[in-house]
């Protein structure tokens, strides 16, 4: 990459945003390109996040321009970018419930044949504490087993269709069974521990008491 052109990209980025107002900017995976400076090897990185802070600043009030960046390291940050005007709200997504991870699993398998005898209600409560990621592993390797599957029954219809052409039976769809999920979540894991929800949980506290005196501001007259 070119000396500056990472910067210039920034430029170009929040230029479009302007002009396509209302607009919102999502940065996913903000972390890798706005980690604490002086903590990276060589100073590209850190004139990118330069460039991102000065593009933020020079919004105007009237622009409906909204700027949101998702993370999974918010302790890694930059302060700078989390003073006010800037990204100054914090909002904390926890892990799926078991009505999300319902959901999480339907929209996972929309496009899927599934068997009437896998519960999904089953595979959500045993999936406490997944994330969707997590979740989307399980499913697909179950479509895996139920390729897999498949492929093993046609290849054993093909040598018997050798020696008798017409008992080839028709190919049907393979079907994602309950032997087939079971399966696939003997590897299934979580990718959040219990740990680094309580670090996200402390971040945030510590955040929130950072910015105000909450409960502690009071007039002298109340």
């Amino acid at each position: 990459m070119w000396f500056g052109e990472s910067e210039a990209n920034v430029r170009a980025i929040f230029d479009k945003a302007r002009q396509s107002e209302p607009c919102v900017l999502f940065f996913d995976e903000l972390d890798s390109i706005a980690v604490q400076r002086g903590n990276r090897p060589g100073d590209a990185g850190d004139r990118v996040l330069n460039q991102l802070l000065t593009e933020m600043d020079g919004m105007n009030a009237d622009k409906n321009v909204f700027v949101i960046g998702a993370t999974n390291r918010p302790d890694i940050i930059d302060s700078a970018l989390l003073r006010p005007g800037r990204l100054d709200e914090l909002v904390y997504i926890p892990l799926p419930d078991e009505a999300s991870r319902v959901q999480i699993f339907k929209a996972c398998l929309r496009k899927s044949p599934v068997s009437k005898q896998v519960d999904i209600q089953v595979l959500a409560k045993h999936t406490k504490g997944f994330s969707g990621a997590d979740i989307t592993e399980v499913c697909q390797r179950a479509c895996k087993y139920a390729i897999r599957e498949s492929i093993e029954k046609d290849n054993e219809r093909i040598k018997k269709g050798n020696h008798n052409p017409e008992g080839i039976e028709e190919d049907e769809d393979p079907e994602i069974t309950t032997a087939h999920f079971e399966e696939a979540m003997k590897y299934a894991r979580r990718s959040v521990s219990n740990r680094d929800i309580q670090k996200y949980k402390a971040f945030s506290q510590t955040l929130q008491k950072s910015r105000g005196f909450g409960k502690e501001f009071k007039f002298a007259n109340t």
